[in-house]
């Protein structure tokens, strides 16, 4: 029997054996907590968080005094909003975010405009990218941040944060960055992208899952946060429990390997993704990509195949493990708030396919996945609304 193809490395990555061994020993016989600094067990730990700070700062062009540890992305982008919000509240109270943001920068922006903050959503071109001139129109007198991704965890498309970070310095405002998909396939340098917040998941390049990181500015300009929550003053009073040694040590070497390895990882990778999207469009009609041509991470492919459910679709393709969209919000019924924003009917958002591709996948594994994918979608194209073309049927989820 051959073996399932993981084909979902946007909602997640395996662990790299390098980076499983790196943390095993804090689980047992290095177990201190990095906080008790009048013993051996503590000076261990710590000195373990410290060398996995500095390996996250180096992948990132940062100081290590400004790398924060938290429990993912989700974590990182409240603090980055909330935070922002309470301690510049009276500087102003507008915020601009992107309209394809993941969920975990939207709702926290939403939020905060329910609490009396003003919010504007930048619309993205048919490629999912923000047009820096919309920008630079947006920003007003009172605006106190701008939040918008590196990389698009749906479609793929980049930013050009290089630009929005030289608009922001050059109209005062701070630019926080969700770069979870990014750092491991592109390159990531905060200094050179302008910068001041930039948020990081571990899980996301071959890390342990519940720990991340946020980068925040230490100086040009120094950026102050308010915390989430209190108690005990950890991390430089940001964030505050006890450290996940074993997780913040994984995520330091696996932040380490990722860019090490990025220069070959990223080129096989484009190759992989080429090779599938080659064949996809040498055995269907009826498909379109969707994400920017170039402007995109070598992992990402997402396709649309007109008239066939998505959902429909993956049940069929029993050995192949793909999304429709973000794993964060796979429960919602609406189809995906990104591929509306490009543009997409409701009803084209709904067929679409996140294809995630990841650095194990092999040239024979994408070449299954083609087979696999041109003979589902023919069959269900041929089957008609009784297979779930004009929308999943309870029948033909049943059979």
């Amino acid at each position: 029997m051959e073996r399932l193809i993981y084909l979902d490395h946007h909602a997640t990555t395996p662990v790299d054996p390098r980076v499983l061994a790196a943390m095993l020993p804090y689980f047992r016989e290095a177990f201190g907590n990095a906080a008790s600094r009048q013993h051996a067990f503590g000076w261990r730990a710590e000195a373990a968080v410290e060398k996995a700070r500095a390996q996250v700062a180096k992948a990132i062009g940062a100081g290590v005094k400004e790398i924060v540890f938290t429990s993912g992305a989700t974590e990182g982008n409240n603090l980055a909003l909330f935070g922002v919000a309470e301690s510049c509240a009276e500087q102003g109270r507008h915020l601009i975010v992107g309209a394809t943001e993941h969920r975990a920068v939207l709702d926290p922006a939403r939020r905060l405009a329910e609490r009396g903050y003003e919010l504007t959503v930048l619309p993205v071109d048919r490629f999912g990218c923000v047009d820096p001139e919309a920008l630079k129109r947006a920003i007003r007198s009172d605006t106190i941040l701008i939040s918008l991704m590196f990389a698009n965890n749906e479609v793929g498309t980049l930013h050009p944060v290089g630009e929005i970070g030289r608009i922001a310095k050059e109209r005062g405002v701070l630019f926080h960055c969700d770069a979870a998909q990014a750092l491991g396939k592109v390159p990531v340098d905060v200094e050179a992208a302008g910068i001041d917040l930039l948020t990081l998941s571990a899980h996301k390049f071959y890390g342990p899952k519940g720990v991340g990181a946020i980068y925040v500015r230490g100086k040009n300009p120094r950026v102050r946060l308010a915390p989430l929550f209190y108690g005990g003053g950890h991390e430089r009073g940001l964030r505050s429990g006890t450290l996940n040694v074993p997780g913040i040590v994984g995520m330091g070497e696996a932040a380490e390997l990722a860019t090490r390895e990025l220069p070959e990882t990223s080129a096989r990778l484009a190759a992989l993704r080429d090779r599938l999207w080659e064949g996809l469009r040498r055995g269907l009609e009826g498909l379109s990509r969707n994400g920017h041509p170039t402007e995109s991470l070598p992992n990402n492919l997402n396709v649309t195949f007109t008239g066939v459910r998505s959902e429909v679709l993956m049940m069929e393709m029993k050995d192949v493990a793909v999304s429709s969209g973000s794993a964060c919000s796979s429960a919602e019924p609406e189809p995906s708030h990104v591929l509306r924003a490009l543009g997409l009917e409701a009803e084209a958002a709904k067929c679409s396919i996140r294809y995630g591709l990841g650095r194990d996948n092999t040239d024979a594994e994408i070449d299954r996945v083609v087979a696999e994918t041109v003979a589902t979608v023919r069959r269900l194209r041929e089957q008609g609304p009784q297979a779930g073309i004009s929308g999943p049927t309870k029948e033909a989820i049943d059979s």
